[in-house]
Parts: C-alpha cells; sequence; structure tokens
C-alpha cells in the first residue's frame, strides 16, 4: 500500500501559514518581554524583598511550575470573563504566557543574583549607590549573563507551548495548520509542515537571543 504526500497543497495556502508565523513571533516577543520584567521583578522580590512579599512571590512560581500551561490558559479565557474581565483569545493567550514564563524566569534570574559575589556588592555600597542602582547597574547584568542560556531556552519553550493557544482559537501557526487540512484533509502533511517551521522559528529565535542579549542587557554595549 502505497502513501502519497501532497505538500504542495498545504503549501499552497501560505498566506495562513504566514499568518500563523506572524501570530506566533509576536505572541513570543510580548510575553518574553514583559514575562522577562516579571520574572526580574520577582527574582529581587524573592532574594532581597520582605519576608511577606517573598512568601507570596515564592506561591505564584510553585502554582505555575506545577500546573499545566494549558490549565492555565483556560483559567485565563475561560476564568477571568466569569469574574467580569473579558478577553479576547490573543490577549487571553499573551497573559497566559507571562505569567507562565514569568514564573519560570524568577527562578532562572534568582539562581544569577545569588551567584553574585558578595564582595562586587559590598564595593558597589561603598560609593554609596542605592539599593535600586546596586540591583539595575552591579547585581543584575552578571546575572543576566550567567543565565541567558536558561533563559533563551525557556522562551524557546513559551513560544512552542503557544501551540496550545490555537485551542482558544488564536490565530497562531497550529490553529493555521489545524484549519488548513480540515479544508483539505492532508493533516500528516499539514503537520509536517508546521513541524518544519518550528523547528526554523527556534534556530533562529535562539540566534536572535543570543545576539541581543551580549550587546542590550549585559554586554559592551549596554546603557
Amino acid at each position: 500500500m502505497s502513501i502519497e504526500l501532497d505538500f504542495w497543497t498545504v503549501l499552497g495556502q501560505w498566506p495562513l501559514l504566514l499568518k500563523g508565523v506572524a501570530w506566533t513571533l509576536g505572541l513570543t516577543a510580548i510575553s518574553a518581554g514583559i514575562g522577562l520584567v516579571v520574572g526580574t521583578l520577582c527574582a529581587w522580590a524573592r532574594s532581597s524583598g520582605p519576608v511577606w512579599l517573598r512568601w507570596l512571590v515564592g506561591a505564584y512560581v510553585e502554582l505555575i511550575r506545577n500546573t499545566p500551561f494549558i490549565v492555565q490558559l483556560f483559567f485565563v479565557f475561560f476564568g477571568l470573563p466569569a469574574a467580569g474581565m473579558k478577553l479576547t483569545p490573543e490577549s487571553a493567550s499573551v497573559i497566559a504566557m507571562v505569567v507562565n514564563l514569568g514564573a519560570y524566569a524568577a527562578e532562572i534570574i534568582r539562581a544569577g543574583i545569588q551567584a553574585t559575589p558578595r564582595g562586587q556588592i559590598e564595593a558597589a555600597a561603598s560609593l554609596a549607590l542605592s539599593r535600586v542602582q546596586i540591583f539595575v547597574h552591579v547585581v543584575l547584568p552578571p546575572a543576566l549573563k550567567k543565565v541567558w542560556p536558561a533563559l533563551t531556552s525557556q522562551i524557546i519553550i513559551v513560544m512552542l507551548g503557544s501551540a496550545v493557544c490555537g485551542q482558544i482559537s488564536t490565530q497562531e501557526l497550529s490553529y493555521a495548520a489545524n484549519l488548513i487540512q480540515s479544508r483539505n484533509f492532508r493533516a500528516f502533511e499539514a503537520f509536517i509542515v508546521a513541524t518544519g517551521i518550528y523547528l526554523l522559528l527556534s534556530i533562529g529565535v535562539r540566534g536572535l537571543l543570543n545576539w541581543l542579549g551580549p550587546r542590550y542587557l549585559f554586554g559592551g554595549r549596554r546603557g
């Protein structure tokens, strides 16, 4: 029994695939930007904040890291509107991805902060720098440098996890692939193409993050 594959039927729907790629990259970019800020603030809270804030952030981190992303997504999309907060599928996806990345990034960045030599912090304090200045200019850059590969991998994981967002009709790549196969019944070809695109996106985004980090976050060109 021979199997005839027809990838051109799928690739002929390139506008849908392109739209899916654009949504996937857009969701990832927004979520990564906000998620890293959330993770940094939570890392500071867990390492230097008051006790009550450490407990609060710790509870958030443990809750998110020990529950599936799809449950978090459904909670945001179906639960928050029940409380009176109306959300589009795209905004719900961004919120869920930010909450998820923020929790994982918090622990990753906290590990980098704890690896900062104590003498470095004391030297900065002797120069009469404030706690905020010490954290932003002395602690955070080398901490990010140490953990940037792990953060990059986590951002890639969140990007790949965005495929779940198609379950609430967010028009990302997996949603596009599912829509294409529902039209031409070429499910195998559609998801093989989607798999290849996800692979290329992962390689490209990883390369971009490895280029951006040393130049704008913890490298010589940092403002």
